[in-house]
């Protein structure tokens, strides 16, 4: 009797853990516990300790760069920005999520690539296949994650606004993430 008693416990502890380090995993179609079949009507369910906010495309500013697309933002209980849900389809309940940006280092690939890893580690783990200049940074495009990682041109070391293309070779090891999204198409 004592064994099993040892061995359900065991078998709960296991569950619990694993659960716990999945809330935060990334992987393709896979952001914690938001998969590429979530719905937006599930979030609130999903996030129910966290602070959910919907920003609907009909409320934001009109402003001149601003985005047509609503957004959902998770904060934590401390009022930390977590992650930016973006639907497929705007001011649709039944809509699957598009992307997702990521705001909290806690959220971490099983290769050990998060916020805070440096391109050594995300080009020693994962090949990028690509790599996009933008006005403001580097865009390294990773299709195993099916995921983009941004790196601020100032950790290059170029003019934040120049319009000089950025390759592989010319990002030193030691520059740090600025974005990290995952998609879901």
């Amino acid at each position: 009797m004592l064994k099993r008693i040892v061995y359900l416990l065991v078998v709960v502890l296991l569950v619990v853990q694993c659960t716990n380090t999945n809330q935060y995993l990334i992987e393709k179609g896979k952001v914690g516990l938001l998969t590429k079949d979530t719905k937006v009507s599930e979030l609130a369910l999903i996030f129910k300790s966290d602070s959910l906010v919907a920003i609907m495309n009909s409320e934001k500013d009109a402003k001149l760069f601003s985005s047509e697309n609503d957004e959902y933002i998770v904060y934590s209980k401390n009022g930390k920005k977590v992650l930016e849900i973006e639907p497929e389809n705007q001011q649709d309940s039944l809509s699957k999520i598009k992307s997702i940006q990521i705001f909290d280092s806690n959220y971490i690939t099983d290769k050990g690539v998060s916020l805070k890893s440096t391109f050594s580690e995300i080009n020693k783990n994962y090949r990028v296949n690509k790599v996009e200049t933008t006005l403001t940074s580097a865009t390294l495009f990773i299709d195993e994650l099916n995921a983009t990682i941004a790196i601020d041109k100032k950790e290059l070391g170029l003019n934040q606004f120049s319009r000089e293309e950025v390759s592989l070779d010319q990002i030193p090891e030691i520059a740090k993430v600025k974005f990290f999204t995952i998609w879901f198409n």
